[in-house]
């Protein structure tokens, strides 16, 4: 399933920052414009760049002659008009529910998280998380868990109502368990700056979805690297999004759960390749 071989309406845009509307906002009775926007839900797509990320701090502090172009552009201008300028992949789902409440779900929590708290919370005016899905245990997609706790919901981070939601494979819990035991314990001590998490395990498997923060996925498997797996995901009511991260080849039963003989038409895919991970990243979306 090669991007260029699809007879698809194309638009590829590797910035980060980028907002996308999952559904057409309804039409407010008194026309107001902003109120009918704020009840959709949408799509924001915190970064899209390599598990290096840009600009790569080599070519800046130790420049090359003449300097690395890439790089040197990234600092030319503001992130949000900057494709050079991006993050670790990672999409943030705006999800409205019926009764027009907000639910914020998190595709990836990388090493570049707390610049995307920055960057982008700020931006779109996300108030908190809700819930986060991990694709796959790199430190590219995880190791911004040590900064979830300032996107709680509440200040009283360890009240046991106001825990974050995190949905990953057995595989990946284990991995994280391992570099990060506190985040598994059950008691924190008071002031501890810790997200207070709760974790539950999901299979690598398309017939058995999941349901984040009222929102049901669909775990879609794909190669990142022959020998590992790492997951992408389908999910929307109104409109199909099929969302793959970090893929080098695309599975079989992934590609038909995501066919029309699959799941049915979808609305859009979004499809993040790395042909030599680290080094060359590319996000495709299709509008269908």
């Amino acid at each position: 399933l090669e991007p260029q071989n699809l007879s698809l309406p194309r638009r590829d845009d590797k910035r980060a920052g980028v907002h996308l509307a999952m559904e057409p906002a309804a039409t407010d009775p008194t026309g107001d414009a902003l109120a009918a926007a704020a009840a959709a839900s949408s799509l924001v797509f915190l970064g899209t760049g390599c598990s290096g990320a840009l600009p790569d701090a080599r070519c800046l502090i130790q420049p090359s002659a003449p300097p690395c172009t890439v790089c040197s552009q990234a600092l030319s201008l503001p992130p949000d008009r900057n494709p050079n300028y991006r993050c670790n992949t990672s999409l943030l789902i705006d999800y409205c529910h019926d009764n027009d409440t907000h639910k914020y779900i998190l595709i990836a929590v990388g090493k570049t998280f707390r610049e995307q708290v920055l960057r982008w919370f700020v931006h779109h005016k996300v108030p908190s998380v809700d819930s986060i899905i991990l694709t796959h245990d790199h430190a590219d997609a995880v190791l911004g868990l040590v900064d979830v706790w300032v996107v709680q919901s509440s200040n009283h981070r360890n009240d046991v109502d106001d825990q974050v939601a995190v949905f990953l494979t057995q595989f990946t819990m284990d991995s994280v368990a391992a570099r990060f035991p506190y985040f598994v314990k059950r008691e924190l001590e008071e002031g501890d700056e810790t997200a207070r998490l709760d974790w539950t395990i999901i299979e690598s498997d398309v017939n058995k979805p999941f349901v984040s923060s009222g929102l049901e996925f669909v775990p879609l498997p794909v190669m990142h690297g022959e020998g590992y797996v790492c997951l992408g995901f389908l999910f929307g009511r109104k409109a199909r999004v099929a969302y793959l991260s970090d893929v080098s080849r695309i599975l079989p039963r992934t590609e038909h759960t995501i066919s029309k003989s699959g799941a049915g038409q979808l609305d859009l895919l979004i499809l993040e390749t790395n042909q030599l991970h680290g080094v060359v990243s590319l996000l495709h979306v299709f509008v269908i």
